[in-house]
């Protein structure tokens, strides 16, 4: 199996004919879980197109399908028939391999659990994703402290997840998903675990880091977080059931009230 890197640049993207500012498009996705009388349809004919720049929340009941989608977009997982396109590249057809350099060098993740190893330190746990593309040391260690800067906790460096609020552990996790410079940040209820004051906290970091250009992809079923999108996509039984466009940039508050 080949292990070169996926050809995700511009001029691989202009050979396939696709628009540049489409960061990702599906078409016709869908995907089953399982065989036979067991089978089960999770998406079934996805179309989906996101912007280079846009911050997109999807929402959906439990089993509406878009966990499945973030998994696809995330190159978690590959759709059963289907295009997906990242950067114009038509990712389904990548190998395995390529699929995973795809995750580390464009992608960023954030979940609700935050997954911080205990006893490390925040910079120790931002480092990581560096670490297992084998950069050295020092390159590390200074790009740890830039992320770290950039979600305001440079002076936690040295502390462990223990002696970190939720809110606080939450912002390493985010240093950690941007600490590889990724194109796209894909966030799993980053709020979910957090109370009102500490998910605004959030919220505006992410929409602060929209603002710079990452393109942000947020689960959520809080429909008061979402209103900090750009863009909300609505699931229900395996499809797109509607997609709110061009929403006003939302500033929040004290107190929750639109600033």
């Amino acid at each position: 199996m080949s292990t070169a890197s996926p050809p995700l640049t511009e001029a691989d993207a202009a050979r396939n004919g696709r628009a540049a500012e489409a960061l990702i498009e599906m078409e016709g996705i869908t995907k089953t879980f399982g065989q036979g009388a067991a089978a089960f349809q999770a998406l079934k004919g996805v179309d989906l197109s996101i912007d280079r720049g846009d911050f997109v929340a999807v929402m959906g009941p439990s089993g509406s399908g878009k966990s499945t989608t973030m998994n696809i977009l995330g190159c978690l997982d590959v759709p059963t028939t289907g295009r997906f396109r990242f950067r114009g590249v038509e990712v389904q057809d990548l190998a395995r391999d390529q699929r995973s350099l795809l995750r580390r060098r464009y992608l960023g993740f954030v979940f609700q659990g935050f997954n911080l190893l205990a006893r490390t330190s925040a910079l120790e746990n931002v480092e990581l994703p560096l670490l297992y593309r084998g950069e050295k040391k020092k390159q590390r260690r200074e790009a740890a402290e830039r992320s770290l800067d950039l979600v305001g906790l440079l002076p936690w460096a040295d502390h462990t997840p223990a002696e970190l609020s939720g809110g606080q552990q939450q912002r390493v996790a985010i240093a950690r998903a941007l600490v590889t410079d990724p194109d796209v940040l894909l966030a799993d209820e980053p709020t979910g675990n957090l109370d009102t004051e500490r998910s605004l906290e959030i919220m505006e970091l992410l929409t602060d880091l929209n603002k710079t250009g990452i393109t942000i992809l947020m689960v959520t079923h809080e429909e008061e977080m979402a209103q900090f999108a750009k863009t909300i996509v609505h699931f229900r039984d395996g499809l797109v059931e509607r997609i709110d466009r061009g929403l006003k940039s939302h500033v929040h508050a004290p107190g929750g009230e639109h600033a």
